[in-house]
């Protein structure tokens, strides 16, 4: 499942999201112009790597990603969830609770494989924080979402709820099949950063709140 736009009507321009997908992209077509060596390097510099853990790459990993489908599939789920996130927090609460779900993220998944030397990149944390805040702010809004089963695809408004639990459950599933496998990763994925931005954007958004204006709307 490909989630699309959910059924949120907005009052204003989603500015802090757009500024992230515009930001990850120019980063990602930096990356791509770079040589074998020099995108070495780059990423040795920018991802986190939780046997070198450093507090800056907390925060660049979350713009590096690893091919087109990684972050077409991330930008994606920003669209979807964050502008209704963005329009009912504000942009700049946006953005702070966005960067924190994200080092949130890449705590956890330093915390659960500390002596991994595998570069960990990509939005994933900070949006799994988004999904969860939004699991929690817009539980009974719809997923305009893109179903493609087999060779079947379809277009299903899909109750949000449904398809945030979905996704979490397969990361929490992933995640234990992981460990006990004694595996840093699956198939390239940090199912942990991702568990841990969902819960951290679930615990955030009832401290950090919406907009009182939104809420009397």
């Amino acid at each position: 499942m490909f989630p699309l736009r959910d059924d949120r009507p907005t009052s204003r321009t989603p500015i802090v999201t757009i500024l992230l997908m515009v930001a990850c992209a120019l980063v990602f077509l930096h990356d791509r112009s770079l040589s074998g060596i020099g995108r070495v390097h780059f990423i040795e510099k920018y991802a986190l790597v939780p046997s070198q853990l450093r507090l800056t790459t907390l925060l660049t990993s979350l713009f590096l990603h690893g091919g087109w489908l990684h972050i077409i599939g991330n930008m994606m789920f920003l669209w979807a969830f964050g502008k209704s996130l963005e329009d009912a927090m504000g942009h700049g609460k946006f953005l702070a609770f966005y960067l924190l779900c994200g080092i949130a993220g890449g705590l956890v998944h330093s915390i659960f494989h500390p002596y991994s030397t595998i570069p960990s990149i990509g939005a994933s944390g900070a949006i799994a924080g988004v999904m969860g805040a939004y699991l929690i702010t817009f539980p009974r809004a719809y997923i305009h979402t893109l179903v493609v089963l087999v060779v079947f695809v379809t277009v299903a408004d899909i109750p949000a709820a449904f398809v945030l639990l979905y996704w979490f459950a397969i990361q929490v599933v992933s995640g234990y099949t992981s460990v006990t496998h004694i595996q840093v990763v699956d198939a390239g994925t940090a199912y942990f950063a991702h568990i841990g931005g969902f819960v951290a954007g679930m615990l955030l958004i009832t401290v950090m709140g919406t907009r009182r204006r939104y809420l009397r709307r």
